[in-house]
């Protein structure tokens, strides 16, 4: 009986030190996540619309957690103040000049918010230092922008569809020009007939050139035309 009892309490100590290990652990960790233990300053910002974000929600700079999102609450009814702690080490990288924007932990993930880099020769945020902020762009606007967009398309589609119905069915210039043959062949013959008054122009052209009282006229514009050709390359 008495060795049931003992292995019972050393069954009952070891869950207890199990325990006990794991919530240590449990409060550095999610200490650690917070800056519980780091030394911290804090900074502030305003927003239209936070969107969702929350206390303890992350603060990057630089693409890294460097501090926490330490208290939301509605300054009047168009301005909500958002409290930060951000570790001390990084102070010195984040200026005065620094714009803090609203992001998201991947597609869908929780709310942040992100530092953007200062100017170089800005000055270093101190305590309690307010930053300008970017408003976030809503969810519900770019969906609406989407539809928009969308129904735009869907619109033109339709309209291209009825202009191929029109034309495939011989109606309108474009129509009867692709499916009325006669239209074509008046076409050729006008192409043909440009053709053989573009070579008979040709053939005066050349008779006028060999016209003795012409000929002079010819002579000085082609010496005129050798002249300003010499002219260029010399140029060159």
């Amino acid at each position: 009986m008495e060795s049931h009892s003992g292995k019972f309490r050393i069954k009952l100590g070891l869950f207890i030190l199990v325990g006990l290990a794991i919530f240590i652990l449990s409060i550095f960790y999610v200490g650690k996540q917070k800056n519980l233990f780091n030394p911290v300053f804090k900074l502030s910002t305003t927003f239209y619309n936070v969107s969702g974000l929350q206390v303890g929600n992350n603060v990057r700079f630089a693409g890294i957690n460097v501090g926490t999102v330490d208290n939301i609450w509605i300054l009047n009814d168009s301005t909500v103040f958002v409290d930060m702690v951000i570790r001390k080490e990084v102070q010195k990288f984040i200026k005065s000049d620094c714009i803090v924007s609203m992001g998201s932990e991947g597609l869908i993930g929780d709310r942040i918010l992100v530092i953007t880099y200062g100017s170089p020769d800005a000055d270093q945020v101190g305590e309690g230092q307010y930053l300008v902020s970017n408003e976030p762009v809503e969810t519900d606007e770019i969906l609406n922008s989407l539809q928009v967009t969308a129904m735009n398309v869907e619109l033109i589609t339709q309209q291209l569809a009825e202009i191929m119905v029109k034309i495939n069915s011989g109606n309108g210039t474009l129509g009867r020009l692709i499916q009325d043959s006669t239209i074509a062949r008046n076409l050729d013959a006008t192409i043909s007939n440009l053709k053989s008054s573009s070579s008979g122009l040709n053939e005066n052209m050349k008779a006028a050139k060999e016209n003795i009282l012409l000929r002079g006229y010819f002579r000085r514009k082609e010496r005129e035309a050798a002249r300003k050709k010499a002219e260029e390359e010399a140029k060159k």
